[in-house]
């Protein structure tokens, strides 16, 4: 269930920049990762809309909570739910990035 077409940045990007990316493929949220593509952060709709020229990393939410593609749909939806998350980095063991869950995929 994680969308593996989820948009990603680096911590050096400009904020404007990947909100423009970001808009353009029908997303809200960016996922913030290391060249090996390992999860670093996260950018979500409040963070894209503030200052354009800010760093991505100055405006990220750092050390997102992550979730193994073993978690079952229905644990998922339950966590979600509990923690007000609209979306979810999936991840391996190792942090690298499967893609991101979404509420609505898995309502």
């Amino acid at each position: 269930m994680a969308r593996r077409d989820v948009p990603t940045c680096s911590l050096d990007e400009r904020l404007g920049d990947v909100r423009d990316r970001v808009a353009a493929a029908g997303w809200d949220a960016c996922v913030v990762v290391s060249p090996e593509l390992v999860v670093l952060g996260l950018l979500r709709a409040k963070e894209l809309n503030i200052d354009p020229d800010l760093l991505v990393e100055q405006a990220m939410r750092p050390g997102p909570s992550t979730y193994r593609p073993s978690v079952s749909v229905t644990k998922m939806r339950r966590i979600m739910a509990d923690r007000g998350l609209d979306s979810s980095p999936v991840t391996t063991s190792d942090g690298r990035l499967v893609g991101l869950v979404r509420k609505q995929d898995i309502a």
